[in-house]
């Protein structure tokens, strides 16, 4: 692309950061030249690859699969198709009011709770970060207390989603149409005490 002149300059990756497998297609999935590619079970064959185990079972026909690093973990991803399943309405529209101290409250009255995910973990992050302090970087050790360290930010941005999914999943089912208040979120978790208590 560069040598034609229709992309920039190639970047490099560098080791350790957003790691994500190379193929002969894309920097980081897999495609089979448009041949679907068959998931049925623990274990995969995967093109370019070979064998793959996951530790949960899946059953699923993709045309491409993304393979990435996370925290020092591997994770494959793939999209399919699926047929929309319908479900019963409460009620037509609903509001929501976002908030700091609370994720959302419904005008139904419906309250979804701030998770505070940081919170709970903000005392064990400041402690890995204390003892990774003095540590040699790139030394053995340096790289334990690293992946330590990214296994609990990992955490925390693991409930924080899960708790996000639920809400918008219970959205989704019950409500026909959404309404959210037009306030700069983002903006007041830019003041740091107001962005710990989420």
């Amino acid at each position: 692309m560069f040598f034609k002149g229709l992309g920039k300059y190639p970047k490099f990756k560098k080791k350790g950061r957003s790691d994500s497998f190379p193929t002969e297609c894309y920097a980081n999935t897999i495609d089979n030249s448009g041949k679907p590619i068959e998931l049925d079970g623990w274990c995969h064959k995967l093109p370019f690859i070979g064998v793959v185990k996951t530790y949960e079972p899946i059953e699923a026909t993709t045309k491409r699969i993304t393979i990435s690093r996370q925290a020092g973990d591997w994770y494959l991803s793939c999209s399919y198709e699926f047929h929309p399943i319908t479900t019963p309405q409460k009620t037509d529209a609903i509001g929501v009011d976002l908030g700091v101290k609370t994720l959302a409250t419904l005008s139904d009255g419906k309250v979804f709770e701030s998770v505070r995910s940081y919170q709970k973990f903000e005392a064990k992050l400041s402690r890995e970060q204390y003892l990774n302090r003095h540590k040699e970087v790139g030394s053995a050790n340096w790289k334990k207390a690293q992946l330590k360290i990214a296994r609990l930010h990992r955490k925390v941005a693991n409930i924080r989603k899960d708790a996000l999914h639920k809400l918008t999943t219970y959205l989704a089912k019950n409500h026909g149409r959404v309404v959210v208040e037009d306030l700069n979120v983002s903006g007041m978790l830019r003041n740091h005490k107001l962005a710990k208590i989420s």
